[in-house]
């Protein structure tokens, strides 16, 4: 068997080995790989003459195709190259061509299989100058492959985008670029893998770069679909670089790839984008213990639809909200709705009920008439994060735009289990009939998805390794994507994982339910280890936040810390990123409780704790 690699730098093996150097003489490789692309892998011999020597007189040009066809008979074996006075034909199987499995791969739509196969143009390096007629074919071949090769790595892209994989989307979209730097598709497509990775001056990097690229090459503009896409990406959040908190050089500031998630993203994004072309109401419900990576799961969604052109709006809720009537719906409307593209289009009457002080009859009305004047502007993606902490009245104003009339308008709802909400569990129930939507449940990562991560964090460690760390990992964890994480970057800093005694979580158990000594001392030490990387500024913060608990206004996690401004918006902004705390319009709160309750143990000094009170009880 003869294998040729033609997609990229070329190469021939033999059996597997390396070809004998007669093999690789470029006339005989060039009318080995010309035969294998050719129609019933057949030519006529005056053909091949006219192709590879007609810079020859005739006898001696059909001695050299002799002479050639020769060395392949030898290599080849006689029944896989078939001759007579005017033809010659490749015997099948005879020899195996990466650009046809590429061809078949691509067809079939194994996308992922056929990305792995596109390294390069066709014959890169290769020619025969000599050999006109050949360097004709190879231009076109080249041309025509390098078409096929942009449209599966651009599509392979968006689809480790809608897989939660932003890093891979943009090396297959880099790939691309690499071999048609001005293919916009691939542009679009990186500036996309960019943004919602939380990159928006790398999105708006790339899009400047090609910008001017197009303007001294070409004279001309980008698309308008690409222009449309820079200006969705302006209106993405900046993030506040923090002034002292630690480079990682080893994945350059990039979160943990959405590993494990794949199948509840990609049903989540079809239910997002029928909701939007098909103009009609749904509901994403997502459900799971803490800490398996619902908030994850919705900022990713949520990045989706608005670099989509969606408008968006999102409130988590903290315990203390269930006695709070109407608060959900007031913060969604007051910090976002109200300010939303169309908006103006909803009464004054409705308008002037939701920016009112005190809570009114009318509130589910108002509401209601606000998102659909919102809806008739853009599609609409509502979050409603934690909802079992969320207050009754707000759940049932907002759960009932879903009875409204036709309109673009998803709300994600994210609940744990405990406690339960009757009015989502209706919701559910209605699901397929009276209401359009989706429930993904989300459970505890498999090895396999650990195994994927641990690869991400530590990239040089071998497979004996990655195995040991995984299934070590794996038991601390219990699988919960937090604690994964959370491990798996403190070992990328140093931590040293030690054999753990006894199982974790206790049957009947969940993270909520977990005090910090019922932790591993893995996990314990890792978020000390995660707590020692963050930034001084990140460190005070964190106590502040932990001695006061729930969900904090910035000013008074400020106030509670010393500093203000600049300072402190790059302090949360890297505390947000690094995932310890989640924010919305009213305030910051920890992701999970367990990580309020080690520090409060195990950072806050009974001194710290005292000054901490003191300031945040008397502004002065």
């Amino acid at each position: 068997m003869i294998e040729c690699r033609t997609l990229g730098t070329w190469e021939l093996k033999v059996d597997g080995q390396a070809p004998p150097s007669d093999l690789t003489w470029k006339k005989n490789f060039g009318l080995l790989v010309y035969l294998a692309r050719s129609p019933k892998r057949s030519r006529a011999r005056n053909h091949l003459i006219g192709l590879l020597w007609a810079d020859k007189p005739e006898h001696d040009a059909r001695r050299s195709l002799n002479v050639a066809l020769s060395t392949l008979r030898q290599r080849l074996g006689a029944e896989s190259l078939h001759t007579d006075v005017d033809h010659v034909r490749l015997g099948a199987g005879a020899v195996d061509l990466d650009l046809d499995r590429f061809d078949a791969l691509a067809t079939a739509g194994a996308l992922g299989a056929a990305a792995d196969l596109a390294r390069g143009e066709f014959l890169e390096g290769f020619a025969l100058a000599d050999a006109s007629a050949f360097e004709d074919w190879l231009l076109v071949e080249r041309n025509a492959v390098r078409r096929r090769s942009l449209d599966v790595l651009t599509r392979r892209a968006n689809e480790r985008l809608d897989a939660g994989d932003s890093g891979e989307a943009e090396e297959l979209c880099t790939r691309a670029l690499g071999m048609d730097d001005l293919f916009e598709p691939a542009v679009r497509t990186a500036m996309l893998a960019r943004a919602i990775g939380g990159d928006r001056a790398g999105a708006l990097s790339r899009y400047e770069a090609f910008k001017a690229q197009l303007k001294t090459r070409l004279g001309t503009q980008p698309n308008q679909e690409t222009e449309a896409l820079a200006e969705r990406v302006r209106r993405e959040r900046t993030w506040r670089a923090p002034t002292a908190a630690p480079a990682r050089a080893d994945q350059g500031g990039r979160r943990a790839p959405l590993e494990g998630r794949a199948d509840a993203l990609e049903r989540a994004l079809v239910a997002w984008r029928a909701c939007q072309s098909e103009r009609h109401r749904s509901v994403i419900i997502l459900e799971g213990d803490s800490g398996v990576g619902k908030t994850r799961l919705v900022e990713e969604i949520a990045a989706r639809a608005r670099v989509d052109g969606a408008a968006t709006a999102a409130i988590r809720a903290v315990e203390a909200d269930l006695t709070s009537p109407w608060s959900g719906l007031l913060s969604l409307c007051r910090h976002d709705l109200l300010a939303a593209p169309g908006a103006a289009g909803a009464s004054p009457a409705a308008l002037a009920v939701l920016r009112g002080e005190e809570p009114a009859p009318e509130f589910t009305r108002a509401f209601s008439e606000l998102v659909t004047a919102v809806c008739d502007e853009q599609p609409l993606l509502l979050v409603l994060d934690d909802v079992q902490w969320l207050d009754r009245e707000s759940l049932l104003a907002i759960l009932a735009t879903l009875r409204d009339p036709p309109a673009p308008l998803a709300i994600v709802v994210t609940a744990s289990s405990h406690p339960a909400r009757t009015e989502v569990d209706e919701v559910r129930a209605r699901l397929g009939r009276e209401v359009t939507g989706v429930v993904l449940r989300l459970g505890p990562l498999s090895e396999g998805a650990i195994a994927r991560l641990a690869r991400w964090a530590v990239p040089a460690y071998n497979d004996d390794q990655i195995d040991r760390l995984t299934r070590r990992v794996a038991v601390d964890s219990a699988g919960v994507s937090l604690l994964v994480t959370a491990l798996l970057e403190a070992v990328a800093a140093g931590l040293e994982l030690r054999t753990s005694q006894e199982g974790w979580p206790k049957p009947g158990r969940t993270l909520d339910h977990t005090l910090p000594g019922d932790l591993p001392d893995n996990v314990v030490g890792a978020i000390r280890v995660m707590f020692g990387r963050a930034s001084d500024d990140a460190q005070t913060l964190l106590r502040v936040a932990a001695v006061l608990g729930g969900r904090r206004p910035a000013g008074l996690l400020g106030r509670g810390g010393e500093f203000e401004g600049n300072r402190l918006a790059a302090a949360l902004d890297e505390l947000e990123w690094s995932r310890w705390l989640t924010a919305e319009p009213r305030g910051y709160a920890f992701v999970a409780r367990i990580f309020q309750d080690v520090i409060n143990r195990d950072m806050v000094e009974t001194g710290q704790r005292l000054r901490i009170v003191q300031r945040c009880a008397d502004p002065s």
